[in-house]
């Protein structure tokens, strides 16, 4: 009998044991969200045993999945105040394990946060290549790779610091605003410097920083009337994300068993993995086959990032919380979201109203990387073209890539036909009424995907002032790729580490330290002195942030732009030809009115308007008198 009893003991003092709450996600929570229920995940080795109670909260639901290791623990959030709880596990009546949870007390006004928008110029920066603030953090024992700098796909050692460190110099080159690639924790055990494909989406890569270096990131831009967004990705994780080595359910990601993967190099061979085939189309044609629109959606985006399932509904409530935990601790101003039209369209729809439901006023831009302009206005929020569909994206802002498509090839065209020259980008206007709001646009002539502007124009500064000009005073949000303002080249074909060059002067041992006047060379100067008096300008100038466009068909390859309110008008002159020519501006006088004289922002000097000389390949950007 006595044997018997220690048997039992045993065994029961081994179950407990294994019944200990290793992690909480969300990790704390807080007061007075719109959002009245919260939905724990509480994951242990075979926590699923046990049973929940929360005093002074009350459980709305307990999910147990195939999975004894998770929990998913829904609490009632409604008029819970601030204040640690205790959260404990029973087994009978036997206390298995204590937790203490926090809801935490919420800043005033923070729901009503106003988020970026069109009076705002972004920067977007890759953080491992900006500047490298504090090299003690370049590696570090619980991440797989090692910093190398002599590595073209390796971790260079940027960081939070090193954006710090930098403000004023993002603040003096006029924009107001800071996206940076993903931060988050990517443990691949290469190429992990772009961190997309993340395995902790509660951390900041500790290689980055910590969370509240990001925290801090976000104060010190707010102290400066500046902004920040944050880079999310809803598509994937990477395959080091430790849900991922022990998934909650089957389908949290999307599996193809029995695929074959027999093409692939032996590392990249994984169960239930397909590849996406990237036809974005499939998601709205009305013709396309079942299996390519699952291709598309379900497919993984590489290898390396499982493709996470949003029509789960815990996985797409686990994406809302962090993603609404994550504006709510570092005070974000905005999200870029990778690969939008990638996801579930249901399941993103749901995820980003249930953000905007919380922030009315946050903004959200999502990478909808289509070259038509009717495919990407159907992903804007209550677009009529996606209304013929019953399908509401609610996704505030698109980005413009049929703009960027222009702008990469037009100023190489020097002679104009009915569809080369600047007819290109006059067309890309001519559809703006296929967006339902129009000022909320992202517009951009490269990132971190694409080739480099300068890369494309030979390093010819003529061809980057009129892009960059383009950008800056068409409707939307204008986007600028770190380092472009200096004359930085890239080429694509060479890598994507060549178009993510280390910024010059971000490192100690760098020569050349672009980031002063004093550090420059002449070169750089030209191109940053030319895109600071642009952008310090253009954030001056509300007819630029909200006012309306009037434009004129080109004429020998030079076009001619007007942006205007009840008060002031712009006029843009992008002569694309390869001869100076005189602009007779008797058509342009319902958009000049009774103006004799314009003074152009760039020379500040003032010309006259019966008729306009401007030399090739250059731009005029004139305030009307």
């Amino acid at each position: 009998m006595k044997k018997i009893l220690y048997i039992l003991f045993f065994l029961n003092a081994a179950l407990l044991t294994a019944q200990k709450i290793e992690k909480v996600a969300p990790p704390f929570w807080w007061s007075g969200m719109h959002r009245d229920e919260l939905q724990l995940m509480i994951y242990g080795k075979d926590i699923a045993r046990s049973t929940p109670e929360m005093k002074g909260v009350t459980i709305r639901n307990v999910r147990k999945t195939e999975n004894p290791n998770y929990l998913f623990v829904t609490v009632s959030t409604k008029d819970v105040s601030a204040g640690k709880y205790e959260l404990t596990l029973k087994n009978g009546g036997t206390v298995a394990d204590n937790y203490t949870y926090e809801f935490r007390a919420r800043e005033a006004g923070s729901a009503l946060r106003k988020g970026f928008d069109s009076s705002d110029v972004i920067y977007l920066l890759m953080p491992d290549r900006f500047a490298n603030g504090n090299p003690e953090n370049d590696s570090h024992p619980e991440m797989a790779e090692k910093a190398d700098r002599d590595k073209q796909g390796g971790r260079h050692g940027g960081d939070l610091q090193g954006i710090m460190d930098h403000l004023d110099y993002i603040e003096e080159l006029g924009a107001t605003a800071v996206w940076s690639t993903p931060l988050l924790e990517d443990n691949d055990p290469e190429y992990s410097y772009h961190t997309y494909a993340q395995s902790n989406v509660y951390r900041i890569d500790p290689r980055y920083g910590s969370n509240e270096d990001y925290k801090r990131l976000a104060d010190e831009l707010h102290e400066r009337d500046m902004k920040l967004l944050m880079d999310y990705v809803t598509n994937h994780w990477g395959a080091e994300h430790w849900m991922i080595k022990d998934l909650p359910t089957y389908n949290w990601i999307h599996q193809f068993p029995g695929g074959d993967n027999s093409q692939l190099p032996e590392q990249d061979r994984r169960a239930g993995y397909a590849n996406s085939n990237y036809r974005m189309e499939t998601q709205y044609d009305p013709n396309a086959s079942d299996i390519d629109r699952r291709y598309c959606v379900d497919g993984w985006f590489v290898s390396t990032m499982p493709d996470l399932n949003q029509s789960n509904p815990l996985v797409l409530n686990y994406l809302i919380q962090n993603a609404l935990w994550w504006i709510e601790y570092a005070g974000l101003d905005g999200f870029r979201v990778d690969t939008y039209s990638y996801n579930d369209k249901e399941g993103i729809a749901k995820w980003t109203k249930a953000i905007t439901d919380e922030y009315p006023h946050f903004n959200i831009v999502g990478e909808i990387w289509l070259h038509d302009q009717a495919q990407i206005a159907y992903w804007q929020k209550d677009s009529k073209i996606g209304a013929l569909q019953d399908f509401n994206s609610h996704l505030p802002g698109v980005m413009d890539f049929t703009l960027h498509d222009a702008l990469s090839v037009v100023f190489d065209e020097d002679k104009a036909s009915w569809d080369k020259g600047m007819v290109k980008v006059y067309n890309n206007f001519v559809n703006d009424f296929l967006y339902p709001d129009i000022n909320n646009v992202l517009v951009f002539m490269e990132n971190h995907d694409t080739q480099r502007i300068n890369h494309v124009y030979d390093g010819d500064l003529r061809k980057y002032k009129m892009a960059t000009a383009v950008i800056a005073t068409v409707r939307g949000i204008p986007q600028l790729y770190y380092g472009s303002e200096i004359g930085m080249t890239g080429n694509k074909d060479n890598g994507d580490g060549d178009i993510r060059r280390d910024f010059p002067g971000g490192w100690k041992s760098d020569e050349n330290n672009a980031f002063t006047a004093k550090g420059r060379t002449e070169r750089q100067k030209e191109y940053f002195n030319f895109t600071s008096k642009l952008f310090s300008w253009r954030k001056q100038t509300p007819v630029i942030h909200n006012g309306k466009t009037k434009h004129y068909l080109p004429e020998n390859n030079v076009y001619v732009y007007f942006r205007y309110n009840d008060t002031d008008t712009v006029m843009v002159i992008l002569n694309n030809s390869k001869e100076t020519q005189n602009v007779k501006t008797g058509r342009f006088r319902e958009s000049i009115g009774n103006s004799a004289k314009g003074k152009e922002i760039i020379s500040e000097k003032t010309v006259n308007l019966d008729e306009i000389t401007i030399t090739p390949k250059s731009v005029m950007i004139l305030e009307l008198e």
